[in-house]
């Protein structure tokens, strides 16, 4: 009998991704595969959902079925885990391909592009040492023509880690593997300098030790992401370069009370031997499990509710931000996407002002059908009220992108839950309930749209 597909994944599944890892497995396992129209179905079972997602459009005679599973990884977990056998992944499996999709251009930014994600795969070398790790840009935007120095030095720094670029086209004359600790240290230190007040990256090099600067406090702690990931994939790098000696980070700006057992820099800086100046690292291992099935996470329902509207009927979402997945572009009626701002004024919010963050929600959905614009908040059932209070704060990005480019369209705020036994919905503010037993539940008033999804669900698995 023929091995399955198996994509395990904190994000979204998006078909466009999935058609690119298709076309990178049949390549590299040498099949002729053929791919048709993707699509995406819950798998229901006495009308409940199991929580695995079954994709058609694929076809290949070495391969039986196409899995989906959401999962929940224990700390820094690349976006998918593909696993090619025939039952479901357990912990002990190993995976065929690790992949982390971004969609951010360094054109959009220089360091969420590249940085950000790396240390998702010094992480997982722990775990999955001979796992194929792969960088996969699903571009929305046009690709910059001239890559940064950032973008350049980062990418070099993940092919000497045998990471696969994929999306991206790259200069074979300047994307290059690192061949020597002095060329890694040499280009870093070429780099544009730092504006004043920003601590530079640089590498200096004596008989004992390799110095390496980088701040890693910010927002009261040890949680500078652009910085958490160049640092720990520049130390990587230098292991894998054969350096053996000392490798501190200097000018960190962290106290020593900063430095718990729990963060993911703490548990790469043990496991590939990174010291901080001034500071003691505690010894601390990895987690025992990279991952787990997610059984609780509020975007269960998010997720579910946006995948049946996309496939059962002809609304569509133009906006996504599911809890822990990256935040997508907002898509207006005609014209580019657009990168949604997180502050309405960056410098009051910089001076302390918090409520310059700009509350977004975690769907927007379109219902062309009924001229509706469907705002969504997820929760878990517990936190149904945090829920109902927060569709409240959407007046700002109702204003300045919904109604701008979606002027002849009603809007309505919901609330889509996840969790509870519970088979009936109360509150008027939830639309949708997916319980822990898979059932679906409408309330009296949810949006057209959700009840033509579900009713054309049910329809189709009858």
């Amino acid at each position: 009998m023929n091995k399955n597909l198996w994509f395990l994944t904190e994000e979204r599944p998006k078909k466009e991704v999935l058609q690119t890892i298709f076309q990178k497995f049949a390549k590299d396992y040498g099949f002729a595969v053929f791919v048709d129209a993707i699509r995406i179905f819950p798998i229901l079972d006495d009308n409940k959902f199991t929580f695995t997602y079954e994709v058609t459009g694929f076809r290949c005679n070495k391969v039986d079925k196409v899995y989906v599973k959401t999962v929940s990884g224990n700390s820094s977990f690349t976006d998918f885990l593909i696993f090619y056998q025939k039952d479901e992944p357990t912990i002990k499996d190993e995976p065929i391909y690790a992949i982390e999709e971004t969609k951010t251009d360094d054109k959009e930014s220089r360091n969420t592009g590249v940085y950000q994600r790396c240390s998702k795969f010094v992480f997982i070398q722990s775990y999955y040492p001979n796992v194929k790790k792969i960088m996969l840009y699903n571009l929305q935007i046009v690709q910059k023509v001239k890559p940064t120095s950032t973008y350049i030095f980062g990418t070099k720094l993940l092919l000497t880690l045998g990471v696969e670029i994929l999306g991206k086209k790259l200069d074979p004359k300047i994307f290059t593997p690192f061949k020597t600790i002095d060329e890694v240290i040499d280009l870093k230190n070429e780099m544009r300098k730092a504006q004043k007040g920003n601590v530079q990256i640089l590498l200096k090099k004596s008989k004992t030790k390799i110095e390496v600067s980088g701040r890693l406090f910010k927002s009261g702690g040890l949680s500078h992401d652009p910085n958490i990931g160049a640092l720990s994939i520049i130390c990587a790098v230098l292991r894998e370069l054969d350096w053996t000696k000392k490798i501190e980070i200097t000018q960190h700006g962290l106290l020593q009370k900063h430095v718990g057992k729990t963060n993911k820099f703490i548990q790469i800086a043990n496991k590939i031997g990174i010291s901080l100046k001034g500071l003691t690292i505690p010894k601390v291992g990895m987690n025992s499990d990279y991952w787990k099935y997610d059984k609780d996470g509020e975007k269960l329902g998010t997720i579910f509710i946006h995948l049946v509207v996309e496939e059962f009927t002809k609304g569509y979402s133009i906006f996504e931000n599911h809890a822990g997945c990256e935040k997508g572009y907002f898509f207006p009626l005609s014209g580019e996407p657009i990168p949604l701002e997180k502050y309405k004024n960056r410098a009051l919010y910089k001076a302390g002002d918090k409520k310059q963050i700009i509350e977004i929600p975690d769907l927007i959905l379109l219902d062309k059908k009924e001229k509706e614009i469907i705002n969504i908040e997820g929760e878990k059932y517990v936190n149904r009220n945090a829920g109902i209070l927060q569709i409240k704060t959407f007046d700002f990005i109702e204003k300045i992108y919904i109604k701008k480019n979606y002027p002849k369209y009603k809007i309505i705020r919901t609330v889509v839950l996840f969790g509870s036994e519970e088979t009936s919905i109360v509150e008027i503010e939830v639309g949708f309930l997916l319980n822990k037993n898979g059932q679906l539940i409408l309330s009296v008033k949810a949006p057209k749209l959700f009840q033509e999804a579900i009713k054309n669900l049910l329809d189709f698995w009858k």
